[in-house]
């Protein structure tokens, strides 16, 4: 069984609520948060990845990663937990691999995600389970999840239709 905290879902029910926050500005429903040791949020992050404004690779977790790796030294970020509302994609992983974040909590994985987006041209979905990018890493990150995989597919219901 993964250990998780109450702290842990508060922390992740912030995750969705601002992926809630994204989609009603009209971004993809994503949303991120970075943590410290001490339970202090370092940053939090939405996704802006939806052109023209934004750009493909502004995940809410590389938006996240690029702030907290401004802010926190190495020592610091391995101790961080990032929290967020769906499993963080290949491309997201290798940022949080090469930010030195310690430890990874998400809820919707990426296949629940695909449940929602189906084949929609602006989220075709990579299977490839965060834990396996980890896996090919040499520095341990410890991940748990998924966890409120219903109130996280909310915020994604009926967002990807049409």
């Amino acid at each position: 069984m993964q250990s998780i905290t109450e702290q842990d879902l508060a922390f992740l029910r912030q995750a969705i609520e601002l992926a809630r926050s994204a989609r009603n500005d009209g971004r993809h429903p994503f949303g991120a948060l970075i943590v410290n040791d001490a339970g202090e949020i370092v940053v939090t992050a939405r996704n802006n990845a939806v052109r023209p404004a934004g750009e493909p690779t502004q995940h809410a977790e590389m938006v996240a990663c690029a702030r907290a790796a401004r802010l926190l030294p190495e020592e610091k970020l391995a101790r961080c937990t990032l929290y967020t509302s769906t499993e963080p994609c290949a491309m997201c992983a290798g940022a949080i691999y090469w930010t030195g974040i310690g430890r990874v909590v998400f809820a919707l994985p990426e296949t629940g995600l695909l449940r929602y987006t189906g084949s929609h041209t602006e989220n075709p979905t990579l299977n490839l389970p965060c834990r396996e990018v980890f896996a090919r890493g040499q520095k341990p990150i410890v991940v748990a999840g998924p966890f409120l995989e219903e109130e996280a597919g909310r915020v994604h219901e009926g967002f990807w239709v049409g």
